[in-house]
């Protein structure tokens, strides 16, 4: 196949269910060349490329550059086959970020709650032999308090906390294995087969080595978890957690969440059972945060409204948007400045997008790291409610926000 044929294909085992705004759009723009080099190790593999991404209403761009340049977008879950196939492509970086929501029958002082942030700083902590590293200011990550308003019959104390955090500290090389990103490890490059292909290199694990990577992922899983509750117990008093779900990483070996949550009567995808069906989505910091319970989804319906049901009933992948389960844990970068983009200039495997801007003026960026961004608002909560995804069952009014 040549490039436009392979590009296309992989455009057709895209489902968005995502708002149709810039960055959805350069987040799509960029997913189909992730997707095309799946669907090639699928082939050299000896598999049927029939590699998947289902995206969700916060359907945007990673800010990730080795991620972007890779070919991925994100907000969604991405599927490259049944669970079982030993294979996994590095170039997705999971990393298990995930939020820890919890209630608390009265809001702590503010003195007092900076006072224990700072004492856990300054202090030598470890989880499982783990020395653990504070990173409550970088990037997206954060510890917030809220007023809670219950919008159903559920039962929820006065106040909750929401803790977004992942295990930055299995990032590398260290004592429990290889690390989780490719770009972080020495011995994780040594591993990975490397395949070439016309939108540039693919980074992917096969046999056992997989299967240790994988193993290492569940506990890394497991790990993120017990330090969001550690970090929230010696930070809050009498607190009761509601829900502490994965966004970001591996569902199977060969399925993987994208800042998503994984939803679904009774499921359980991780090495820790679930608290609860009801997940977090984080907006901006002047808006709510809803609780929302999830829906077993897409429904037929929702697949009909979205004018997907044809295309996935012909390349016979209906299965995989009936069962994709997902939410958004978050509104999603937005670029307003942009409003479109107008086409992808490939040099070599270099990628490049024209974009234009609100005044009719031009940008062409390789990274978006730098372009200037916020954050979506209401529009994917109602995304959310319009499709079935999921049900609102509380919201939380933001009292304050801790970025330390």
């Amino acid at each position: 196949m040549d490039r436009q044929t392979l590009l296309q294909r992989a455009s057709e085992h895209i489902f968005s269910t995502g708002l149709e705004d810039s960055a959805a759009r350069l987040g799509l723009a960029n997913m189909k060349y992730g997707l095309a080099k799946i669907h090639l190790a699928q082939e050299a593999l000896g598999m049927t490329p029939d590699a998947t991404f289902v995206a969700a209403p916060d359907l945007t761009v990673t800010r990730n550059v080795n991620r972007w340049r890779s070919g991925f977008g994100y907000g969604g879950r991405i599927t490259w086959g049944d669970g079982h196939q030993e294979w996994i492509p590095l170039d997705l970086k999971p990393n298990f970020c995930g939020m820890l929501v919890g209630g608390l029958h009265r809001l702590p002082a503010r003195d007092t709650l900076l006072q224990r942030a700072q004492a856990l700083q300054a202090e030598e902590l470890s989880l499982d032999g783990i020395p653990l590293k504070w990173d409550f200011g970088v990037s997206n990550h954060f510890i917030a308090l809220f007023r809670v308003t219950p919008l159903d019959d559920s039962s929820f104390l006065p106040y909750a906390f929401v803790i977004h955090g992942a295990g930055s500290e299995l990032r590398g090389e260290n004592a429990w294995g290889d690390g989780l990103y490719w770009d972080r490890s020495e011995r994780l490059q040594r591993k990975a087969e490397i395949l070439d292909t016309p939108f540039g290199p693919l980074r992917l694990l096969t046999g056992q080595s997989a299967r240790d990577y994988y193993a290492f992922c569940q506990r890394v899983d497991g790990f993120a978890k017990e330090r969001r509750l550690l970090i929230a117990r010696r930070l809050f008093d009498d607190l009761t957690p509601y829900s502490n779900e994965t966004h970001q990483g591996l569902v199977s070996m060969n399925d993987m969440v994208l800042g998503s949550h994984l939803v679904g009567e009774g499921e359980e995808t991780t090495v820790r059972p679930r608290l609860t069906n009801v997940f977090p989505l984080t907006l901006r910091a002047d808006l709510p945060t809803y609780l929302v319970r999830g829906r077993p989804n897409l429904s037929d319906a929702a697949i009909e409204r979205l004018g997907l049901g044809e295309r996935a009933r012909r390349l016979g992948l209906y299965h995989r948007l009936r069962s994709a389960n997902i939410i958004p844990h978050g509104g999603g970068y937005t670029f307003p400045h942009l409003r479109d983009v107008l086409s992808v200039i490939e040099l070599g495997q270099e990628r490049y997008f024209e974009l234009s801007l609100a005044d009719d003026r031009r940008q062409i960026v390789s990274d978006v790291r730098d372009l200037p961004y916020a954050y979506r608002g209401m529009e994917v909560v109602e995304r959310v409610v319009e499709l079935g995804l999921g049900e609102l069952v509380a919201r939380l009014d933001p009292v304050y926000v801790l970025k330390l």
